[in-house]
């Protein structure tokens, strides 16, 4: 009887464990969403639509308070309600990850560059807002790696956006694809958004069918606040020497402007 009891106790004793680790993971996993959804989401920049601003392979943080919140605040962006709550006003120059209005599911992100109200324009390649060019500051232009092993000439502005907000914009030409548009005028309700690297990024300037169009201020899911660590192209988490050999420490804690 007492091997019996003996065993019983271990399996009871077993049972107990496992139901102790289940609900500390729950509440780990609880904890995580909470943080995850109120406060901060993490990102990866996967493309180079926002050099030089962010590199492909950049890791970010994203506020999710600053905008307030709205159903893209949480994961999968479930129909629990619309609008947003707690809702404050972006700046114009803010870098913002929003939802790709044509899927709601997509994380793009972008600068925003017209408010609710606005008239924006691509005039051979300056930009124009509410009628007035944009003040840039030509600057040294640079080579980079445009891709399979060839690099290109590119010009770079020190654009200056009404407001104040400066930054570093990159240029092809004056005769891209976008650097010649009609005025948008941006509805109430919705924002427009362009990226830094001007003949590379898929934004505002491009209809909703194919591009961004103009963005909701429903589909606001944070501001990108800083670049906690950033690797090149090629590191992987199954070479963790590349965690080291392809690091970019001088991006490390760079916070955006």
């Amino acid at each position: 009887m007492t091997d019996r009891a003996e065993t019983a106790s271990e399996k009871a004793s077993g049972v107990n464990d496992f139901v102790e680790i289940v609900k500390t993971v729950a509440y780990a996993l609880l904890i995580a969403l909470f943080l995850r959804v109120l406060f901060f989401q993490p990102f990866t920049i996967p493309s180079a639509s926002m050099e030089p601003t962010l590199l492909e392979g950049d890791y970010i943080i994203v506020s999710k308070y600053s905008y307030g919140y709205s159903r893209h605040s949480i994961p999968f962006s479930p129909p629990l309600f619309k609008g947003r709550i707690m809702e404050r006003a972006p700046e114009r120059g803010d870098i913002i990850v929003f939802k790709l209005p044509r899927d709601g599911r997509t994380d793009y992100i972008k600068r925003l560059i017209g408010l609710p109200g606005d008239r924006v324009q691509m005039r051979q390649g300056r930009l124009w807002i509410n009628g007035k060019e944009v003040v840039d500051k030509e600057l040294p232009p640079v080579m980079i790696d445009s891709g399979y092993g060839f690099t290109r000439n590119v010009q770079r502005f020190q654009e200056t956006l009404p407001g104040g907000r400066t930054f570093t914009t990159y240029d092809f030409g004056p005769d891209g694809d976008v650097d010649n548009t009609p005025t948008f005028v941006v509805p109430e309700g919705h924002f427009f958004f362009m990226g830094d690297n001007r003949d590379n990024s898929l934004d505002s300037r491009v209809p909703a069918e194919i591009g961004v169009g103009f963005v909701p201020a429903e589909n606001l899911v944070g501001k990108a606040r800083i670049i906690l660590l950033s690797w090149n192209p090629g590191a992987s988490l199954f070479k963790p020497w590349t965690w080291v050999l392809n690091a970019r420490p001088s991006r490390f804690f760079n916070i955006l402007q």
